[in-house]
């Protein structure tokens, strides 16, 4: 199937869902955010782990599910040195993977409130 072009960054959010599920993160949401202007992205996706080697475990699933279904690496990868927050920056779509008290700290889902945002349920 050809995906339009305005569709992939859709199609990678829901990707990107599927790597953190895998690795059972915590209160995953996808806020999308083409409809503000001067956003950064079309979607942020948040979730958090409570471990360090679980959030390094999530961004691994995240970049294989997206690189095995899309081809594309990310733009830019941060946080992997102290893995209490790590970025996966794919342009369209960016990826957040925290440690419970840094995203209780930053809360960007408050801060990019105007959003619109899904909830996904925890995998057990």
């Amino acid at each position: 199937m050809k995906v339009k072009k305005a569709d992939s960054g859709a199609i990678m959010a829901e990707i990107a869902v599927k790597g953190m599920q895998e690795k059972k993160a915590k209160s995953i949401v996808k806020i999308d955010l083409r409809k503000l202007n001067l956003s950064v992205a079309d979607y942020f996706i948040i979730c958090h782990a409570e471990s360090d080697k679980q959030i390094d475990a999530i961004a691994d699933s995240v970049e294989d599910e997206i690189r095995n279904a899309t081809g594309e690496k990310p733009f830019s990868r941060e946080g992997f040195r102290l893995s209490d927050w790590i970025i996966l920056d794919y342009i369209d779509v960016v990826v957040h993977i925290f440690q419970r008290e840094k995203r209780n700290f930053y809360d960007l889902e408050a801060l990019w409130n105007d959003g619109e945002h899904k909830h996904y349920d925890d995998m057990n």
